[in-house]
């Protein structure tokens, strides 16, 4: 089982969604509205921590399983995947990336590369809410139609250079797809789209359900979430090496 099967798993759920306050009013508007589709600013404010529950298939491995994953702000994350009778754990501890090898038990240090996908992929409602703090812009580009829909097209762009293109739908605000460059399980890069569906309340906020990963165009992992909960008091030690 390769090092970083599950890398991709970690990316994306809690993208940042809002713009410096160098960006026009458009962007700004756009943006805003995003917040709000999320729920609204007070909301995202009060949550300190997230856990997801859900089930994974691994298309091209033909192999199904489970996962939790917890978020803590501002930049903390920890996936815990069981599949094939298999416990794979890859967290972010605010500074670094390790994982917990099944095979062998032990806990070892990810690359700097990896580390730096990971460290992207950890940033929550913080990141949303103060994106100058992280380094993070946005530019508006020309929509796009995907299936007679003309989606609102945002470049964004990390601290280290990194960039993703979010598809906003413009009828609720919700994002429909992400599209990156990510890691691969071999450990290369490799183009991935993130197609996020089955958008519900929970609480206050109105999150997605399900959430499908292309590698390449074609299709890798299926997730759907079965139960997410806020405010439950992860400590930090969840997220760090031992």
């Amino acid at each position: 089982m390769k090092k970083y099967f599950s890398l991709c798993l970690a990316g994306l759920f809690f993208f940042s969604l809002v713009a410096s306050t160098g960006f026009s009013q458009t962007a700004k508007e756009v943006l805003e509205k995003m917040i709000e589709a999320q729920g609204g600013r007070k909301v995202l404010e009060v949550i300190k921590d997230t856990t997801l529950v859900g089930t994974v298939e691994m298309i091209q491995m033909g192999m199904n399983g489970s996962f939790s994953m917890y978020q803590k702000e501002p930049n903390k994350m920890r996936w815990d995947i069981e599949i094939m009778g298999f416990t794979i754990t890859q967290a972010f501890d605010g500074e670094k990336a390790w994982w917990l090898n099944p095979q062998t038990g032990a806990t070892e240090e990810m690359t700097e590369r990896v580390s730096q996908s990971m460290k992207r992929s950890s940033l929550g409602n913080d990141s949303i809410l103060n994106p100058d703090k992280y380094g993070i812009t946005f530019a508006l580009k020309d929509k796009e139609k995907i299936q007679d829909i003309d989606y609102l097209v945002l470049e964004q762009t990390y601290q280290d250079g990194h960039k993703a293109t979010l598809y906003i739908d413009p009828s609720t605000y919700l994002l429909y797809k992400q599209k990156t460059i990510s890691v691969d399980q071999t450990g290369n890069d490799v183009e991935a789209e993130t197609v996020f569906g089955d958008y519900k309340k929970v609480g206050e906020t109105t999150m997605a359900h399900s959430m499908t990963i292309f590698q390449s165009g074609a299709e890798f992992i299926r997730m759907t979430f079965t139960k997410i909960t806020f405010n439950t008091g992860l400590e930090d030690t969840l997220f760090q090496m031992k």
